[in-house]
């Protein structure tokens, strides 16, 4: 792998130092590709990186300093009110103040010799720490928000376990989802500070757990209204333009929500091939009832299918994606939207899980509301076909999470579970595709089984529900996380304003019974979006799918799966058979049940070929050189 490919290359990224003199070097390397840079109050290194001057505000009080980077509207005064407040008591008081701040967005604080850092309650705002231990490190830590740019700080090699784990189908379970590549280098689990000590030694604590679920769903609807109307504005204060997505019920609330903001906004629809995708017909209906909107339809022939250009990309991200399958046709939008001139791009993405929910909620939602669980299961027994015998044996399976994990662990060969598995367990069970080696198989089971105790995502230690949801959240907000680092080169910003902290704890507080119906479609949104978005579209309940791109992608695009086999980096690891992969690459396979398989092969095959890339010039709006202020 190319030794310095992020540090050169990257448009966007910052890394926090400890304040001592043993953190000298790794600033020293971190200094040579930064373009801006902070100072401790002793004088020494804080925060270097990469970023737009908009994008970080930073207040001072005494010797603290507290730094918010990011999507937000936090002035220098308040974050110079939170830096006072800490310095009385101590850095940990931050938190407080954040509560109270809209958007998203990193916050990083100094003071008393101590450094902590953190980021948001899911995945999409990530920190990252580098082990003290590590031979590169200097016996420090230092934090940042790119594995990458950390792991060529320190010199990492890459963990070839860890990669063999990401060929998992169906994703890799909680707590090992989205852990680095890189040996020596860790993720800080979301809802989770790092603090480092004087010596630069790292702490993590847990800050958040999420609300009792005990709003009824009017009152919830206000609350999620207020929360989603402040993520938005936070976006659109101070721009003159900005571009969203307008498709499913999700993104259409965000768009209306941005109608509302007085910045001038542009919406994008992408056409799918398939004859019953009615994303068009809904955002029309919806613009002419909003008027005054500039609204672009994407036909459905200038649409990427499934696997288009995936032996051609080059997006620099710092974990596998498993939406590299469909990067450019997720990306075309916001390559519009780039020309158009927005330098912001709404989307919906992270209402699904927080607006839908999952029917794991039924799994506790028995034992305490009985009759409504039972109706509730008949419901989406009906809409799913699921036998009552499947249903039964998981409403009836109170193991925990731990041991949940080590049948994972066993059956990794097995055969996917159907399609028509109820989905009242921790997770749907992942496994190795057919392809994967004895010793890719070894590896994943090594690590699934050697995770010391481990508890599922959550408060409620038994609730099947609240773990699946916030585990989605985590999956799909690494996804949205990833466009960003697609679309940073653009000088796109890409906001997600369903992850923001405030919008996502206002969701999670309404009761579960009333939020998640398989009678109604997302009922928390629809009562929440009354007078925002018109009526003749607030109350959609279908959702388009891209089983037909997937489909019509395999084989329009098969020379390019088979590209990938030629000199594939991961069976030069020993970790597929590329026999194997071949042969399925060159099938008819259904995209429900067989080609979902190559996702996670094709994303760690395409990630393991960017990093070997020569590192291009920073393109795309990147900010000024800023010199390290005095303290």
């Amino acid at each position: 792998m190319e030794e310095h490919l992020s540090l050169r290359a990257l448009t966007a990224w910052f890394v926090a130092l400890p304040d001592t003199d043993a953190a000298a070097g790794l600033a020293a390397r971190a200094a040579r590709h930064a373009t801006a840079r902070l100072r401790h109050a002793s004088g020494r290194p804080w925060l270097l990186g990469r970023w737009t001057p908009n994008a970080l505000v930073v207040g001072k009080h005494g010797d603290t300093r507290v730094a918010v980077i990011g999507e937000h509207t936090v002035s220098a005064e308040e974050a110079a009110r939170a830096a006072a407040a800490a310095a009385a008591r101590s850095l940990t008081v931050v938190e407080q103040w954040s509560t109270r701040w809209d958007g998203s967005f990193h916050l990083v604080a100094s003071g008393g010799g101590r450094v902590l850092a953190r980021g948001g309650v899911v995945e999409l705002r990530r920190v990252f720490r580098t082990d003290p231990d590590h031979p590169g490190a200097g016996r420090v830590s230092v934090v940042g928000d790119r594995a990458d740019v950390l792991a060529e700080l320190i010199g990492a090699g890459l963990d070839e376990r860890r990669l063999a784990l990401e060929l998992l189908a169906s994703g890799v379970p909680h707590p090992l989802a989205g852990a680095p590549m890189w040996q020596g280098v860790h993720a800080v689990p979301g809802g989770h500070d790092v603090t480092l000590d004087p010596e630069g030694r790292p702490r993590v604590t847990r800050r958040w757990t999420p609300p009792d679920p005990d709003i009824p769903l009017a009152e919830g609807a206000t609350r999620l209204r207020e929360a989603l109307t402040a993520a938005v504005a936070a976006r659109a204060r101070g721009r003159d333009l900005m571009s969203c997505d307008l498709g499913g019920l999700d993104s259409t609330a965000v768009c209306c929500t941005a109608a509302r903001s007085g910045t001038e906004l542009v919406a994008y629809t992408a056409a799918i091939h398939d004859e019953l995708g009615d994303d068009v017909y809904w955002a029309e209906r919806t613009v002419r009832a909003l008027g005054g909107i500039e609204h672009h339809v994407v036909p459905a022939q200038d649409t990427a299918m499934t696997f288009d250009g995936i032996d051609t990309l080059a997006d620099l991200l710092d974990t596998p994606s498993i939406l590299t399958v469909d990067r450019n046709r997720r990306m075309r939008i916001v390559e519009l939207a780039a020309a158009r001139g927005s330098t912001l791009h709404l989307t919906g993405l992270g209402g699904d899980e927080l607006l839908a929910g999952t029917p794991a909620r039924l799994h506790a939602l028995i034992r305490t509301h009985p009759r409504t669980a039972l109706r509730n299961l008949r419901g989406y027994a009906a809409k799913y076909q699921w036998s009552r015998r499947r249903v039964a044996r998981q409403l009836l399976d109170r193991r925990p999470y731990r041991a949940w994990l080590d049948r994972v662990a066993r059956e990794l060969t097995e055969p996917p579970a159907p399609v028509d598995e109820p989905l009242l367990d921790w997770s749907v069970p992942p496994r190795m595709p057919p392809w994967a080696t004895a010793e890719a198989v070894a590896a994943a089971r090594e690590l699934l089984r050697g995770l010391p105790a481990v508890e599922p995502r959550g408060k409620n230690h038994r609730d099947h529900g609240e773990h699946r949801e916030l585990a989605a959240m985590d999956g799909i907000s690494q996804w949205t996380r990833h466009i960003g680092q697609m679309a940073a080169p653009l000088g796109v910003t890409v906001a997600a304003p369903y992850y923001d902290d405030r919008v996502i704890e206002a969701g999670l507080a309404v009761r579960p019974r009333e939020r998640i119906d398989p009678w109604r479609y997302k009922p928390l949104i629809v009562e929440a979006m009354r007078g925002v978005v018109p009526d003749v579209s607030r109350t959609r309940d279908t959702k388009a799918n891209a089983t037909f791109e997937e489909e019509a992608g395999l084989r329009h695009h098969r020379s390019r799966l088979l590209a990938l086999c030629e000199e594939s980096r991961l069976a030069r690891l020993g970790l597929i058979d590329v026999r194997v992969l071949r042969d399925w690459c060159s099938r008819s396979l259904s995209a429900e049940s067989e080609s979902y398989l190559l996702h996670p092969t094709v994303a760690c095959e395409v990630w393991l070929r960017s990093r070997e890339a020569t590192p291009p010039r920073p393109s795309g709006r990147e900010p000024d050189r800023h010199p390290l202020p005095a303290p």
